[in-house]
């Protein structure tokens, strides 16, 4: 492994790829690099280099590595009480769920850790809503789901899953979903029929390469559930609290969803958080027994979650997406036709479809690593970009730069 000059690679860094190869499952394929300490959007190495962070974990480090604000919280919190389970009642829990039931704009929360976990309990709590509310016949409810999707790694999910990575070999699966292309209203009413309990969303497709749906869709997605007693789900787990520039990318068409949900930005990069919200009408068919987590809820998820909340709630961060989210998408839009095909997304989330004839996603997120910028291939086509909210105009300029150089010159091959 070998980098452009002023980006050693160490015989520190080769070990440690090394021993993770021989000892990890082989579920990922990282790009060669080993992180050991990071703040704001920088990450260095155990090479002792350091490198703009451009995948921000999937979103979930939208206030950057370890913000002091969060850092400062956790570290109190942890000296405190971090653990109790949901058998007794803990002091920060009241105010967790009523700071992220405000930001939604709804009634109740109920807590989890994980993404698939929160997707999971809100498919949990759909059925359970189509059989004691809608009156669906036992056994026989219906989620629709979109092709392209991304919700988790779960049987139940995966099952409904059109990546072959992520669905092939893992079945049989549980019945009940049926999936249709995203962005077509027609094939969406189509599929409804009256034992159909929910339809499961993102704003925008993520892992798919940033797909944003055709203008007025999420809008006629909320009239047909209205007018035929569906439930709309909207996943905003990677979507949401400011990466698109509003507090949820339902926003940017006025759209209230019947349940958001939340994950990994709301755990501020520290602590895995994710929340199923919505009003009574929905929440109260859940009763005591019937859905939980040790985990759920916890202390320390709980203190971090309601500061993330009141970062969100100055506005600060959604106008930052914003307005850089714009000058990123103006300088991406700039890159020369030969090497970008499209520029796709909001805020500061961006797809890169490269061009025909350019090499694979992977191999330019490769040259960027050695320039010192980290980013993902979302499939083979496409780089995705999600910088922490917390970036500088200056650095994404420079970051832009650097994928220009990437997509017309090789360096050394890593």
């Amino acid at each position: 492994m070998t980098g452009l000059p002023g980006v050693p690679v160490t015989e520190a860094t080769r070990v440690a790829l090394s021993r993770a190869d021989a000892h990890s499952a082989h579920n990922y394929d990282p790009l060669p690099v080993v992180l050991e300490s990071a703040h704001g959007v920088w990450a260095r190495g155990i090479d002792g280099v350091d490198y703009l962070d451009l995948l921000a974990g999937y979103s979930a480090l939208n206030f950057g590595h370890a913000h002091p604000g969060l850092v400062a919280v956790a570290t109190d919190q942890l000296a405190r009480l971090s653990l109790t389970s949901r058998a007794f009642q803990h002091s920060l829990f009241g105010d967790f769920c009523e700071a992220v039931s405000r930001l939604c704009g709804k009634d109740a929360v109920l807590p989890m850790n994980t993404g698939a976990e929160a997707v999971e309990t809100a498919l949990k709590l759909a059925r359970r809503w189509g059989y004691e509310v809608k009156g669906v016949p036992a056994d026989r409810a219906e989620i629709i789901t979109f092709a392209g999707n991304f919700h988790g790694r779960t049987i139940a999910i995966v099952g409904f899953s059109t990546d072959p990575d992520a669905h092939d070999g893992f079945g049989p699966y549980p019945p009940g979903f049926r999936t249709v292309a995203y962005g077509d209203i027609g094939a969406l009413s189509d599929a409804i029929t009256e034992n159909t309990v929910a339809v499961l969303v993102e704003p925008i497709q993520g892992e798919a390469g940033v797909l944003v749906p055709p203008d007025g869709y999420l809008g006629a997605v909320r009239r047909l559930c209205d007018d035929t007693g569906v439930l709309m789900l909207a996943d905003e787990i990677q979507s949401g609290l400011g990466r698109t520039g509003e507090t949820f990318a339902c926003d940017h068409e006025g759209v209230v969803p019947d349940v958001y949900i939340l994950g990994k930005a709301l755990g501020g990069g520290l602590v895995p958080v994710s929340a199923v919200v919505a009003n009574w009408a929905v929440m109260g068919v859940i009763g005591p027994g019937q859905h939980g987590s040790t985990f759920g809820g916890n202390p320390l998820a709980c203190a971090v979650a309601t500061e993330v909340v009141r970062m969100l709630e100055t506005g600060e961060y959604q106008q930052r997406s914003r307005e850089l989210g714009a000058y990123l998408h103006e300088l991406l839009g700039q890159l020369p036709r030969d090497g970008v095909a499209q520029v796709r997304g909001r805020g500061l989330w961006a797809g890169v479809e490269l061009a025909s004839g350019q090499p694979p996603a992977r191999t330019i997120c490769e040259r960027l690593l050695a320039r010192r910028v980290l980013a993902k291939d979302a499939h083979e086509g496409t780089i995705r970009l999600a910088p922490p909210l917390v970036v500088e105009r200056h650095e994404l300029t420079w970051a832009v730069e650097q994928l220009a150089d990437s997509l017309v010159d090789s360096p050394d091959p890593l």
